[in-house]
Formats: structure tokens, sequence, C-alpha cells
């Protein structure tokens, strides 16, 4: 493999805490949304700092972010996209070839 054939990576992915993120959505099934607070609790991230990176990912279009009520009570759910699920699926089979190309196991 040549240099010029390495493959990039996604860098709306790519962020450490957007890559944790996108992580965490894509374990949900196809559809499933996840309550903000425990996307927070999973990550172990701040709110404000989650919301950065949610943001980030929804200006991508690689989640979607619903408010709603519940028992009169305002939630905010996340789940990821089809969109952001293919971008996902492209990042790591992107970073397997670059980890393939290196020679390791």
């Amino acid at each position: 493999m040549t240099e010029a054939s390495l493959p990039e990576l996604d860098p709306v992915i790519h962020a450490q805490a957007r890559l944790r993120v996108t992580v965490a959505l894509a374990g949900l099934h196809h559809g499933d949304q996840i309550t903000f607070p425990r996307l927070q609790q999973l990550l172990d991230m701040t709110a404000g700092n989650l919301s950065t990176h949610l943001r980030k990912l929804e200006d991508a279009e690689y989640v979607e972010i619903t408010k709603a009520y519940e028992h009169r009570t305002p939630v905010t759910l996340v789940k990821l996209t089809a969109k952001g699920r293919a971008a996902f699926e492209s990042y790591t089979t992107a970073l397997h070839r670059l980890l393939d190309a290196t020679g390791g196991s």
C-alpha cells in the first residue's frame, strides 16, 4: 500500500470524544434512542462537553436530537442516523485498512 492510497479518517468522528459518542450510539439497535443524561453518564462527560460534540455530529447529520416530554418532564433523546451509522462503518473500515497497512495484527 502506498502512502497515497492510505485511507482518510472522517475528521467529524475522529475526535476522541465524538468517537466515543458514536461508538456508544452505534451500540444501540438501529433507530433506538438514548436520553442525554444516560449518554452523559455512560461517557462520563460534562453536559457542556457532550452538547458541543453532539452539535458537531448533528451538523454533519450523523445524529438526530429530539426534544420530547415524558410525564410532563422535558427529555432530550439522541440517536445515530442512517448517515451516521454509514459514516461510522466507513470510519472503522478505513481504520482497519490503516492498521493493516502497518503489517501489525
